[in-house]
């Protein structure tokens, strides 16, 4: 496949989570991306490999690492790598014989990327963790949710992928832009903590501003204002409606015909009146039905679809952004390029499958040196 990573080559260490979708990111930018799994594979379902879409686009190959022999194949890949990207714990990778300091003795220019929750350091950086942990001590959990209710968790979307794996890819690609103008590779330290906090950088401007208050559901983004809130509607589904500039407002309320002057829009003493108003409106009509009232306006109001919704959604369809391809429903490659178009690899591999392909066609043993199963260096 094509796409602006083109010629690049990555290893992956085998995981679960955000270092995997960083790997497929790059994968889906077209580069050529080699997941090294322990035999047996290490995914999360187990025979439904062909689900597993954070790994499409990849070639596998099944390796003990346990074993130095396999060690050794995974440096003979190294050599030949410009990224290499782990999940470990800190310190899992060094005693297995793969931290940055064996692999920058093979090749100098290599990436290392490292994909961690709290990072490499610090004193939690040994503890297990998972991302509702990570954003909880970052302070985004705290911030989600209505006022008065506890914290929503809004998936893993903010720490494993928003904060983890978007950050593991943003840095790998700083780092290989330098490793290509001066040939100097580098560790990339990409923490689910750091890049949660990171993500946080609106409401900490606010916060020094005086404009946001640490309580959820009482600011602007949090429902805390009437015009950018959720309400639910008569067939006990959602609308959403994000109405914060003047001119989205008046549009809402011409088209709810509330009664209410739109120049009071950020008068707050009438807000408790405006939040009631639009609850009682929007419970008159089922969802579909205000989304066809809404729909080509300006008012900045959209149905709340499912994740299956979505993918038959117009505008989601007309752009291709989630399709069925090979069987299995899946968000296309984001983001687009004009030039170096990207696509769909091929379907997630089972695991180990690639092996002997991979070691032959990045000469880096002989294959004929790990036939049979038996070997701990293929399955």
């Amino acid at each position: 496949m094509g796409g602006p990573l083109s010629g690049c080559k990555v290893v992956e260490l085998a995981g679960l989570g955000p270092a995997p979708f960083a790997a497929m990111t790059l994968a889906d930018m077209g580069a050529e991306v080699v997941r090294v799994e322990r035999p047996g594979g290490s995914g999360f379902f187990p025979g439904l490999e062909h689900v597993d879409i954070l790994n499409r686009g990849k070639k596998s190959i099944a390796l003990d690492l346990k074993d130095s022999r396999a060690v050794d194949v995974v440096l003979d890949l190294v050599t030949r790598a410009d990224i290499l990207v782990e999940g470990y714990r800190p310190g899992v990778a060094e005693r297995l014989g793969l931290g940055p300091d064996v692999c920058f003795a093979r090749n100098s220019q290599l990436v290392y990327g490292r994909m961690t929750g709290w990072g490499q350091h610090g004193p939690l950086a040994h503890s297990a963790g998972h991302d509702i942990g990570y954003i909880a001590l970052t302070g985004a959990l705290h911030a989600i949710g209505t006022a008065g209710g506890p914290p929503q968790i809004p998936l893993n979307l903010v720490g494993d992928f928003g904060g983890g794996a978007n950050y593991l890819v943003m840095g790998v690609l700083a780092a290989l832009r330098h490793a290509d103008r001066t040939g100097e590779g580098q560790v990339v330290d990409a923490a689910i903590v750091d890049g949660a906090a990171h993500l946080l950088g609106s409401a900490h401007m606010m916060i020094a501003a005086g404009a946001w208050t640490d309580e959820r559901g009482r600011n602007m983004l949090d429902g805390g204002w009437p015009f950018y809130a959720v309400y639910a509607t008569a067939d006990a589904k959602y609308m959403a409606v994000g109405a914060l500039e003047p001119q989205f407002y008046a549009e809402l309320l011409r088209i709810l015909d509330l009664g209410l002057d739109p120049k009071a829009q950020h008068d707050r003493s009438q807000w408790p009146e405006v939040r009631r108003l639009l609850i009682t409106a929007f419970a008159e009509r089922t969802r579909d039905e205000w989304a066809a009232v809404f729909d080509g306006t300006d008012a900045c109001v959209a149905p709340v679809l499912s994740i299956e919704e979505a993918a038959t959604h117009p505008h989601v369809v007309a752009r291709g952004t989630v399709v069925e391809h090979h069987g299995v429903l899946q968000a296309a490659p984001a983001p687009r390029f004009s030039r170096t178009v990207t696509g769909f690899g091929t379907p997630p591999p089972k695991p180990g499958q690639d092996t002997h392909t991979v070691l032959r066609e990045w000469a880096v043993v002989d294959v004929a040196g790990i036939a049979g199963v038996a070997d701990p260096l293929a399955t």
